[in-house]
């Protein structure tokens, strides 16, 4: 009698992982092998394959890969500090209240804030550094990125480090172990299923990233999320767009599945 409840309460959680999840990846594999004039081809898959795609996947996985790192490097020691300050609440609060903030809306703050006369530029100049060409570089691009998913990285962290078992550091210091060596052995490997958590969310969508490579990097940095907008909405070349989209979907699921928890005899 369970079992059949259990599988009745199931159907609409089936129904919408099918609806939303099955079939809006099936509709973009079957666009893939279309060309432009809506002929069957595989021409798309093979043109992916070409020194233009392969570079672009280099670059989108390359700035991935420094947003993600930037961003556990930011947010590691923010997340082990916010568990040992007083009023942790408030300043966890104040660390996801950005994440509320529309995107665009925070793309054109930062127009504001790095562009000629902007504030940015007006420190630099008060320190007799001078004015810089800030937007429309790698430096903004990245900056921005960090800025926006840094919440996505903390949290999960953070949950990890309020769940470790405090005795074990302290074990590991009537041990004789040094900071750096509790951290090594202590802290950080118990707390790597949160930095696994925090990379993901922050790795997959940052491969994906088009809008901010429009307003603060003035497309110097293309992504594979930059080549899909430009296929569906510029060129209107459906196929390549899915195709690629295709191969962005295989990315992520291999990311998730290499940083995925794996527990084995976990008895708790």
């Amino acid at each position: 009698m369970q079992n059949k409840m259990r599988n009745f309460y199931l159907i609409p959680y089936v129904l919408w992982i099918a609806l939303f999840v099955v079939a809006p990846i099936l509709l973009v594999v079957y666009y893939s092998f279309f060309d432009i004039e809506g002929n069957f081809t595989v021409t798309n898959y093979q043109k992916f394959f070409t020194p233009v795609y392969l570079r672009m996947t280099l670059s989108s996985f390359w700035y991935a890969f420094l947003i993600t790192a930037f961003s556990l490097l930011i947010s590691y020691p923010t997340a082990y500090f916010l568990t040992k300050t007083k009023h942790r609440q408030l300043w966890l609060l104040l660390i996801i209240l950005p994440s509320w903030i529309n995107l665009l809306l925070k793309a054109y703050a930062f127009l504001g804030i790095f562009g000629a006369y902007g504030p940015a530029n007006m420190f630099l100049e008060a320190v007799g550094i001078g004015s810089k060409q800030i937007l429309f570089t790698d430096f903004s691009f990245i900056f921005v990125a960090v800025y926006i998913f840094i919440p996505f990285m903390i949290l999960p962290i953070y949950n990890a480090l309020e769940k470790m078992n405090p005795s074990l550091v302290y074990a590991a210091s009537d041990l004789g172990a040094s900071t750096w060596t509790t951290f090594r052995r202590v802290i950080f490997p118990l707390t790597l299923d949160g930095v696994k958590s925090g990379c993901q969310a922050v790795f997959i969508p940052a491969l994906s990233l088009f809008m901010i490579t429009r307003l603060i990097s003035g497309n110097r940095v293309i992504t594979l999320g930059t080549a899909i907008e430009q296929h569906f909405l510029v060129t209107q070349d459906w196929g390549m767009g899915a195709t690629i989209a295709v191969f962005l979907i295989i990315a992520m699921a291999i990311i998730m599945i290499l940083t995925g928890n794996r527990k084995r005899g976990d008895l708790i």
